[in-house]
């Protein structure tokens, strides 16, 4: 299947390892909609009326690698993982935060943030 990642799963970012084995397809973007919300040591995809693409990268990842992806981002307490359109016409799944964000809080369309 699919996955789109935006953080800390990317390539050269801390939890990569956990893709290491898996098939890079190439950077990708969403359709506009999304935010990326500064959660402290990782950001979190939310759905936005007013939001942009967000920027990440998509790779090709089995099933065990997704039952064990699922675990780490604490599906369905922290996180879901939901299909996205991407800018090329193609879905993916990706990791949307699934609790409310503070108001205030930071965003962007890519992350690390700058």
């Amino acid at each position: 299947m699919l996955l789109f990642v935006y953080g800390t799963l990317k390539r050269d970012q801390r939890n990569h390892h956990l893709l290491a084995d898996q098939r890079f397809v190439g950077p990708a973007a969403t359709v506009a909609g999304y935010r990326l919300c500064d959660l402290g040591s990782h950001p979190g995809m939310v759905p936005h009326p007013h939001g942009g693409p967000v920027r990440g990268e998509v790779f090709d990842v089995s099933e065990s690698c997704t039952d064990e992806l699922d675990e780490f981002e604490e599906v369905p307490t922290l996180f879901d993982r939901k299909q996205v359109e991407l800018t090329n016409g193609t879905t993916a799944w990706a990791y949307l935060y699934a609790r409310p964000v503070p108001a205030g809080t930071p965003s962007g369309d890519e992350w690390p943030f700058g």
